[in-house]
């Protein structure tokens, strides 16, 4: 294996080697920093307690998957006082705590989701070398959405049905046109589960949607303090 600096998904990774696999695509086997900082008191810590391993899926090159095997230091605090006594690297720009991929890729599997829905962008991925299935991108749609929307009051909403299946399964898309992200994707495309959604937020005052009749159905009962746009 060749050690190729230009593999890693991010700082505090330090590549290793690169190898193409028949089966899997490019292994690309990594580790963490030489030392560590307590997530709790910041001390820095040259005390290693063991290892941890973990598995990243990583964009893909020359249209093959790649893996990102990382070998992680797991550290003693040097701090007395710290009630963390060990800890593990984290890699907060790279990927989030227990997650199977790297955020570049869980940015690109909602935007797919958002685009193209949930089969049609499993087979986009599937080809593109990314190989995800239909639930994985609907669970990054709805992480995308409880994390930027968490603390946040929407004012004009957009409705409209999302294609989980195409002409077989539909559900519902909640658009934050202010600020043009979604906000929340429903399982059903149901006046009651639409109306629900929009009764438990009340600073509500405009619903954009279609013509048809569900969703002003909804809006009607649901939200009955807001202009309706169709």
């Amino acid at each position: 294996m060749q050690k190729k600096s230009k593999w890693s998904p991010g700082p505090g990774v330090k590549i290793l080697g690169a190898t193409l696999t028949v089966d899997d695509g490019w292994v690309v086997s990594a580790a963490g920093s030489a030392i560590g900082i307590c997530p709790d008191c910041g001390r820095r810590s040259r005390s290693r307690h063991g290892w941890a391993r973990r598995s990243l899926q990583d964009l893909p090159v020359q249209g093959k998957p790649v893996t990102v095997k990382l070998l992680l230091s797991r550290w003693r605090c040097a701090h007395r006082e710290c009630p963390r006594r060990t800890f593990t690297d984290r890699l907060p720009t790279v990927a989030d705590p227990y997650a199977r991929r790297t955020r570049r890729v869980g940015e690109i599997v909602g935007l797919f989701g958002h685009s193209a829905g949930g089969r049609p962008g499993e087979r986009l991925m599937q080809r593109l070398g990314m190989p995800v299935s239909d639930d994985t991108i609907l669970r990054q749609l709805k992480r995308d959405t409880e994390v930027t929307h968490r603390n946040s009051e929407i004012r004009v909403v957009g409705i409209d049905d999302w294609s989980w299946r195409r002409a077989t399964n539909y559900g519902t898309i909640m658009v934050d046109l202010e600020r043009r992200s979604v906000v929340d994707i429903l399982d059903d495309r149901s006046v009651e589960s639409a109306a629900k959604w929009l009764r438990d937020r009340p600073s509500i005052e405009i619903v954009s949607r279609d013509r048809c009749g569900l969703y002003a159905q909804a809006a009607r009962e649901g939200a009955p303090q807001a202009q309706q746009v169709a």
